[in-house]
């Protein structure tokens, strides 16, 4: 019998596929402005969130969106206080999330909920939080859509898009709650230790191959869609992880890629 055959199977990939088109997205902007990293910063500040929502009994994905975009600003107010420092301002929301996370955890009565964000629970998705993926990926791909000209941009130069008119900090703006709304749902379905290389590593791959900024998002999605599919195929067989499947097929990927444009140019 094949695993799509079992419905809690076929949701897990359809919200790893619609997590794997927005995921991207993000990422390329986030790589191409030199802030790789604010992906872990923000997943592990979504486990305050979760931390906050299973001690008050709030839905853990809403106070995680809450904890995610509060430090998407204050990552963005330190990075412009600090010119050139941006690495500070991220190690700085990454340590204050993980304080509180580290302390808010103690006091969750049932530790299995919120392990299970830690990997990540894809298969384990409830309704609401199916309907909630949907709503994010519409709004998400939407968004991008629309500010693509202007997401380029900045993402390539902030002061040449100032020049040129665009309005940087309201699409800053809008920029950071994209982020931080993507970071605390993937979260949710592959992890808040896995979720930011989730958005680089594609990213990482695409960039190896493509020959312009468009081909570079175009491929992003494709590699994160095949290794979303790749990794949830591995795990259904051998009872892996699903988020630690997905990033190592992704890492594979891109070791591959090296070795192959290396005899390639040879």
């Amino acid at each position: 019998m094949s695993v799509l055959e079992y419905g809690f199977m076929q949701r897990a990939f359809l919200v790893g596929i619609m997590i794997a088109v927005i995921i991207p997205c993000i990422g390329v902007v986030v790589v191409q402005k030199r802030l790789s990293m604010i992906g872990d910063a923000l997943s592990h500040t979504s486990l305050v969130g979760v931390a906050a929502g299973l001690i008050i009994g709030v839905n853990p994905i809403v106070c995680a969106m809450i904890a995610c975009v509060a430090a998407a600003f204050a990552t963005d107010a330190i990075r412009k206080r600090s010119p050139g420092h941006a690495d500070i301002a991220i190690a700085i929301v990454m340590s204050a999330g993980i304080g509180l996370a580290g302390t808010l955890s103690g006091f969750v009565k049932t530790a299995a909920n919120f392990n299970s964000f830690l990997f990540g629970s894809i298969v384990a998705v409830t309704d609401f939080e199916f309907a909630l993926v949907i709503c994010v990926s519409l709004f998400v791909m939407a968004a991008f859509v629309l500010l693509y000209k202007e997401l380029f941009f900045i993402a390539l130069d902030e002061r040449a898009a100032r020049l040129a008119g665009v309005p940087v900090r309201i699409v800053n703006f809008v920029f950071l709650i994209l982020t931080a709304v993507t970071v605390s749902v993937a979260a949710r379905t592959v992890g808040a230790l896995i979720v930011s290389s989730l958005m680089v590593v594609p990213v990482a791959c695409a960039m190896r191959l493509a020959k312009s900024y468009r081909q570079t998002v175009i491929l992003s999605v494709l590699f994160a869609v095949a290794f979303t599919v790749s990794g949830l195929l591995i795990a259904a067989y051998t009872g892996a992880k699903p988020g630690g499947a997905v990033v190592l097929t992704g890492v594979v990927c891109y070791f591959l890629i090296l070795a192959v444009k290396r005899v390639v140019i040879k």
